[in-house]
């Protein structure tokens, strides 16, 4: 079988080349690249292309001017997140790590974004959360200990107007949320939270198969 204009079989594309394929549609440039090293020496694993690239739209698409991110790390997601924000936009972003942080603010500083569009929060994000403000944001970016989101998305919600997005990352477990077999601790609790926010009626959520996975949801009410 071939596909539309016959001259790739269907059955040779593999899933790794669709992944790929997909993860290279927006190129990062060395502003993104030299986060991304940096993440990698401090042996953290930032967000994906594919999924930066679905942050920046989801940012552009609901105009988002104030955005919560707990776990700055490096900056690769608040960079993502602060190519679609409007121009006058806020990020808040919240880590324990002030090392990370340090080279997150080289990165922003370097791609152009000033004090005035960040406010970076050096400690416990379920400390801090609680002191920002109810139905202030537009968009909040949860990337951090998985076993721990369900407190994460209770928080997301009460700091998310109504029409305001959620986006939980690393939703899927590097697969093993799929995998009837796999019952370690974190799988379990992925899939509990994705049968949360699937049944919160103040959520219209979907699940994105972006790197490790990316749970969406809007909040209705």
């Amino acid at each position: 079988m071939t596909g539309p204009a016959g001259d790739v079989p269907i059955d040779v594309v593999t899933d790794a080349a669709v992944r790929d394929y997909v993860e290279s549609y927006r190129a990062e440039d060395d502003v993104l690249a030299a986060a991304r090293e940096r993440a990698a020496g401090a042996g953290a694993a930032p967000i994906g292309a594919g999924g930066g690239a679905a942050l920046c739209f989801l940012a552009a698409t609901i105009g988002a001017r104030a955005v919560v991110e707990i776990s700055t790390g490096t900056g690769v997601s608040g960079l993502w997140l602060l190519r679609g924000m409007t121009s006058d936009g806020v990020l808040t972003s919240i880590d324990i790590d002030p090392e990370q942080q340090r080279s997150a603010r080289t990165a922003f500083t370097e791609a152009g974004y000033g004090p005035s569009r960040l406010r970076l929060i050096n400690g416990m994000a379920l400390e801090v959360l609680p002191r920002l403000t109810d139905a202030g944001y537009d968009l909040v970016l949860v990337d951090t200990v998985r076993t721990e989101f369900p407190r994460y998305l209770d928080e997301a919600i009460r700091l998310l107007r109504p029409g305001g997005v959620v986006v939980l990352n690393n939703a899927l477990g590097r697969g093993r949320v799929a995998d009837p077999a796999a019952a370690d601790a974190t799988t379990l609790a992925l899939r509990e939270l994705i049968r949360q926010v699937r049944e919160d009626e103040r959520l219209v959520s979907m699940l994105l198969p972006l790197g490790e996975g990316l749970l969406v949801a809007t909040k209705i009410r």
